[in-house]
This record gives C-alpha cells, structure tokens and sequence, in this order.
C-alpha cells in the first residue's frame, strides 16, 4: 500500500475509534474564524493530538481540533486551525486533514483565510471570493505515486472552484449587504511575508490576494472530487502597498474585527450550500 495512503487510512481508522459522525461539509477555518466553532451546534470535539499521525498546527491562535456538529440541519466537520508547509511538515502532510474529512464523507470544502490585498482598492476587512487560484509557488500535493483510491493522475483544474458555490456566497452576500469582491488567490510558501517586489510579481502574474495556505488544499480537493468554495479576508494591504511594516499581530487585529461578518456570511452560505446539496444528489460521493 502506497504509504500516504496507509498514513491516511490511519488516521481514518483513529478518529472512526473514537467518533461516529458524517459531515456533508467540511470547513477549514483561517485567521478570524477561531470563534466560529461557537456558532456551530456542536456533537462532539476532537484535538489534533489524539489522532495517531495526525500534523498538529504550531501557529499561536489555531485551536488544533475537529469540530463535528450542525450549521442549520448542515453536519459539518471543521478545522480549528490548519497545518502549514511553512511549519516544515511535508506538503502531503499539510492536505492529510482535507483528505481525511473527505475519507469522513464530506462532499462540499470550504476554505477560509486571511491574506494580503494586491487588488487595487482593497482595504483591510474586506472579503475576496476565491474564483481562482495560482500554486506553483509552491509544491504540488499530488508529487510522487498517484493514490488511485483518491483520483487520477492528471487531474483537471479548469474549475477548481465550483461555480454554483460561488453564486449561492455571492446571493449570501448580497442578501445580507456584505460587500464582497471576487479574485485570484496566491499562495507562497511563507512564513516570511512578501516583500514588494514579489507582491508587484504577484500583481503582473494576476493575483488579487496572496497568502500561505489554501491553493494547495484545493488541489488536494479538487483531485478528489470535492466541490470547492473559499473566502479570503483581507487582512492587510501586500507590503509594497502599505505604508507599515507587517505584523501577525496586526493581521490578526483585522481579522478578529472583521469576524461577525465573515462568521455570518459563512454560516449561512454554508446553510444555503447544504439545501442546494440536497436537490443535486448526481454531487460525487
């Protein structure tokens, strides 16, 4: 057996010792969204730490645990804090968690982060939806022997991020007179931020915002057949663009006031993503 494969079915087998429970959805939450476990009808928790094998997230304010439970009558399984490349574990490692939560049974990843703003006019608290994405920054999830129990070997990538998932946000957003713009996700290595002139880099190749998470999950996803949804918040202009140094305190300053809102346009794009799931029941298993 393929050893990534055998390192996931382990996992698998951990947590289905300790938790019976099938989300529909799964919901990686970035800088921001800590809190957000507390909107959610929780069944049961589950730390990082207690599953065998399992990367644990060494970043200051990620919980480090599952979350299994309800959003409406949505069953979700969240992520309270992810795992980074830039932590130094393996890239198959950082998407361990996402292809775990589809092994779960979840069909729909909602991605959530908090980046750095290249599209002119953006300011920090504003929310970008993810239309698209550039990884090759960074290595690809898929590098080595192809897992023929996760997908193919060449996947496509023409539609990383579903196209109906992005209009039920989009009406969310406007149901609820949340200002929301739309771009292309980066994603570099970390954990130094960009410096101006990868930033003005970023901006050339079509970047609207970049950061150090997330495009490499989506591969992960997309490779299984998850439909992908992810929002960025901007939690501060790229340097080169803004006047001040960098901070993570600074990000996650924006991030935390900008979270009833991002919460509130999650949660109920999550609601909305759940009834639309229901009437299409040709979504891959």
């Amino acid at each position: 057996m393929n050893c990534v494969y055998e390192k996931l079915q382990n996992c698998y087998e951990s947590v289905r010792d300790k938790i019976d429970f099938k989300p529909e959805t799964a919901l990686v939450l970035g800088s921001g969204l800590g809190d957000f476990g507390e909107k959610i009808r929780i069944e049961t928790t589950l730390s990082y730490h207690e599953i065998d094998g399992f990367p644990v997230s060494t970043v200051p304010g990620h919980k480090g645990r599952f979350i299994f439970g309800y959003i409406g009558e949505v069953p979700v399984v969240c992520m309270q804090g992810r795992v980074h490349y830039y932590e130094g574990y393996s890239m198959q490692d950082v998407v361990l968690p996402i292809r775990l939560m589809k092994r779960m049974g979840a069909k729909i990843l909602f991605l959530t982060n908090a980046s750095g703003g290249i599209q002119q006019g953006m300011q920090a608290g504003d929310f970008m939806l993810i239309t698209g994405q550039i990884a090759s920054f960074v290595p690809s999830p898929l590098i080595g022997a192809n897992i023929e129990e996760l997908g193919t070997r060449f996947p496509d990538m023409s539609h990383i991020y579903d196209e109906e998932l992005q209009r039920i946000i989009k009406k969310t957003a406007c149901d609820y007179e949340i200002d929301l713009k739309q771009g292309v996700y980066l994603q570099m290595s970390g954990p130094q931020y960009e410096s101006p002139a990868e930033v003005a880099m970023c901006r050339i190749l079509g970047a609207d915002a970049v950061g150090m998470s997330t495009a490499c999950e989506a591969v992960a996803a997309n490779h299984m057949g998850m439909k992908i949804a992810g929002i960025s918040c901007i939690s501060n202009a790229a340097a080169g663009i803004s006047p001040n140094p960098l901070t993570h305190e600074e990000i996650q300053r924006t991030a935390d006031s900008a979270a009833p809102k991002f919460q509130k346009l999650v949660y109920e794009s999550i609601v909305r993503m759940g009834e639309w799931l229901k009437q299409n029941s040709e979504v891959s298993e």
